[in-house]
């Protein structure tokens, strides 16, 4: 069990992965992290079920429709007539302009305490029922007229909304106002106190009594008016920014937490491993708990045994086997085969209880839906197992906001046993350091440790051959790609029987060059063999050999490109290199191939070729899919073919997909645009794309329904001679005719994105993004700042 599906072996070849021992701690981190939840806190957030691409870490829902919300206007103009009209009522009650307004009090208490004036009668209840009764009134009323001017909605749109500061500021003259009125007997507080004071002993005492209740009454106020100022909050916020925070260390942002935590005693407890205990398993859940009291678990620790435990309940024979390696690595156990437990440097926020990784926040503006505005937007596997297209100049931050958060979480989920990743970039591309990856494969650096499987671990010749005609001349017109992997197999057949492999990169250009000896050499040793069989492939070939339309001499121009100085030792076939192969999928590998596009574009365009048509194949025959496979191109350009664009939309079937960046459609076929944007379920354009790309981008998302207001301006002409000159001085003095409005409402069917928008007005680092789930749940295209711009 603690080899969690994964084969010790020193080659990838056969998809195994080198396994090291599994460190006793996770590793020290490189820096002082900035405040963030630990372990439990973290655990114990909730994560509600939301649409694609909501962050649920702590998520609060909205409403579906934008409520409506009165002009500010308004509601100052109501909150200050109503303010005025409390003031003027309570003023004429205190005056007794208002008759029997304290009639309840005294039908409800005996008429002894009262005198003939109405005054309270000493050392009898009215002393204190009056002020009593006074407080009550007056909260009836403050509450009645706050509810009818809106008073509380005028504080948090008005005030509360444009900073702490101005917050800090709005309480000063109220807070002086209201004391102002206390001492002075206006508001019925200071009688309310006095009322239960005991004025017995000396005057000196009944004196300082006096004191302590008034200084106690105006702190009781002072400390109420900052808590309505926000005080504490500002003061957090002051002590936080004066703490000694290294500078350059991102710090979290407080993107729902801690949000609606779950209770330390539910039954749903994440941290408490109540699944175990009900299994039987006590000593294993309590051995767990530990591990995270003592702060020996990191997330990727709990993911992976979580990862673990869902393996022994498909299959509970394996139920001893997780036991026991809990019992004796605790939060080590099920290590993942380097023995890592966690990645050198995170660049990016993820979740791994949601499987998520946070790109950006939508934009709180009119573009976006209402129920979307201002909420964090993360990718999973659900959204990128539809696979996702992202376009943008270069400069943008496609790499830095988008493909290395994407790889940096499917990394994290690797080393978890939920996923398994491919990274394909340039060499030098910032897609994580060395020590981030299995397997690291430099094309063309003669000091890399791992080479590149040319034929993807594939033991058929007609499979090898097809993958290899899709790579070499997929982008070749006038080239049938069928008729070149029927050439290729003529060959790699033939020599896969004759030596028990196939052929490497000088060998198989041998063999398609129509002017070479290979081919006899190869017949000779069919015959001595006795490969009837074989023979009959290679005659054919033969046959074929300087035929009009034959694909060999465009096949051996295509490999002339990989048979070059700079890449000796590579594709090696003979097994003294320790090749990667794409089989290597169906165990949690993480992978970069980086490819030598500054000196060899060519050779790199054909390789990133290769690779996506070998991906599309192999995660397609895993036996296994319950590991979700991704690759990811940082520059897809002239990669795609009509077979590998028709595979990319087999993938979420497969529990797979790709990203795939360009910085111009341009950079794909014309004929495969419209069919890649239809193929892919996430569609992303980064500010500065042409309006040329954002047309195509507009019919992909299509239109909606929108409620539009025409507002017509009409000329008022009045027959009556007052009203002449009435209008002649409005406007004499405005300068402006009278007029009257009239408002249509229409609803009309409008682009969600238009060309021209996409093209000049997405601000710097931010995208426009839609995103299908694999269950085919939408998103609309959103405006999305993404992650680390201001």
């Amino acid at each position: 069990m603690d080899r969690d599906g994964t084969q010790e072996a020193r080659s990838t070849h056969q998809g195994r992965v080198p396994r090291a021992d599994p460190p006793a701690h996770p590793p020290k981190p490189r820096h002082a992290p900035g405040r963030a939840p630990s372990l439990v806190e973290w655990l114990r957030v909730e994560r509600p079920p939301a649409g694609p691409g909501v962050w649920r870490f702590g998520y609060v829902p909205r409403a579906a429709v934008e409520p409506a919300q009165a002009p500010e206007r308004a509601i100052a103009s109501g909150a200050v007539i109503s303010f005025l009209a409390c003031v003027l009522i309570w003023s004429l009650m205190r005056n007794a302009y208002i008759p029997f307004w304290d009639t309840p009090l005294k039908l409800f208490t005996p008429n002894s305490w009262w005198a003939a004036n109405g005054e309270p009668v000493v050392h009898t209840g009215g002393v204190r029922a009056k002020p009593i009764y006074e407080f009550l009134f007056v909260s009836a009323l403050l509450y009645g007229f706050g509810r009818l001017g809106s008073w509380n909605t005028a504080w948090k749109r008005l005030i509360v909304a444009r900073g702490p500061w101005v917050q800090a500021a709005a309480v000063v003259p109220l807070a002086y106002l209201t004391l102002l009125l206390v001492h002075n007997y206006q508001l019925p507080i200071r009688q309310l106190v006095e009322s239960f004071l005991s004025f017995g002993g000396s005057p000196e005492a009944s004196r300082a009594r006096m004191t302590s209740a008034r200084t106690t009454t105006d702190v009781v106020l002072v400390l109420g008016f900052a808590w309505l100022g926000g005080g504490a909050r500002l003061l957090k916020r002051v002590r936080t920014g004066s703490s000694g925070t290294r500078p350059g260390v991102p710090q979290a942002p407080p993107l729902g937490f801690p949000g609606r935590a779950a209770s330390p005693t539910a039954p749903d407890d994440p941290a408490a491993f109540n699944e175990l205990r009900a299994a039987g398993l006590g000593e294993v859940a309590d051995r767990l708990g530990g591990e995270i009291g003592a702060g020996r678990m990191n997330d990727v620790d709990y993911a992976r045994i979580r990862r673990a435990w869902e393996s022994v309940r498909v299959d509970p024979s394996r139920a001893r086997a997780f036991a026991d390696a809990v019992r004796e690595n605790g939060a080590a156990a099920c290590v993942h085969p380097s023995g890592a437990r966690d990645l050198p440097v995170r660049a990016a926020r993820h979740d791994l209880l949601a499987r998520q990784v946070l790109l950006g926040t939508v934009e709180d503006g009119e573009r976006n839906p209402w129920a979307r505005r201002g909420t964090a937007l993360a990718l999973d596997p659900e959204v990128l197992g539809t696979s996702l297209v992202a376009v943008g100049p270069s400069g943008t931050g496609k790499t830095r906001h988008l493909v290395r958060p994407v790889v940096e979480a499917l990394a994290l989920q690797a080393l978890a046993g939920q996923a398994a990743v491919i990274a394909v970039g340039s060499a030098g591309a910032q897609l994580g350091p060395d020590a981030a990856y299995d397997i690291v494969v430099r094309i063309g650096d003669p000091e890399s440790v791992h080479d590149l499987d040319l034929y993807g671990g594939a033991t058929d010749a007609d499979e090898a051959a097809g993958l290899l005609a899709e790579a070499f001349v997929g982008d070749v017109p006038g080239v049938d790609v069928r008729r070149a992997a029927t050439a290729l197999a003529q060959v790699l057949g033939p020599f896969h029987a004759a030596y028990d492999r196939f052929p490497s990169v000088p060998e198989l250009r041998d063999l398609l060059d129509p002017v070479g000896d290979a081919p006899d050499a190869l017949r000779r040793v069919l015959e001595a063999s006795g490969q009837p069989a074989m023979l009959r492939e290679l005659d054919a070939r033969s046959r074929q050999r300087g035929a009009p339309g034959d694909p060999a001499p465009a096949l051996a121009d295509r490999l002339a490109l990989l048979d070059r100085p700079a890449f000796h030792g590579f594709f090696d076939t003979s097994g003294q290199s320790r090749p990667f192969s794409v089989r290597a999928l169906e165990h949690p590998i993480r992978v970069r191939v980086d490819l030598p596009e500054r000196g060899h574009a060519g050779a790199s365009r054909m390789l990133a070729r290769l690779l996506l048509a070998q991906f599309n194949a192999s995660v397609a025959a895993r036996a296994d899919r319950s590991l979700f496979a991704f690759l990811a191109f940082d520059d897809a350009s002239h990669t795609l073919t009509p077979e590998t664009v028709r595979g990319v939309q087999r993938l979420r079937s497969a529990n797979a997909g790709v990203l795939l960046t360009l910085r111009t459609l341009d950079d794909v076929p014309d004929g495969l645009r419209t069919p890649l944007l239809g193929a892919v379920g996430c569609r992303m354009a980064f500010s500065g794309v042409t309006t040329w790309d954002g047309k195509r981008f507009a019919e992909a998302w299509g239109t909606e329904w929108v409620e539009t207001r025409d507002v017509t301006h009409r000329t008022v002409f009045a027959d009556q001679p007052l009203t002449r000159a009435i209008h002649a001085f409005r406007k004499l003095v405005t300068g402006k005719a009278v007029t009257t409005d009239a408002v249509t409402v229409r609803q009309v069917e409008r682009e969600r994105w238009s060309a021209s928008d996409l093209a000049h007005a997405v601000p710097p680092d931010h995208a426009v993004l839609s995103l299908t789930s694999v269950r085919g749940e939408r998103a609309a295209p959103l405006l999305v700042r993404l992650a680390g711009s201001s």
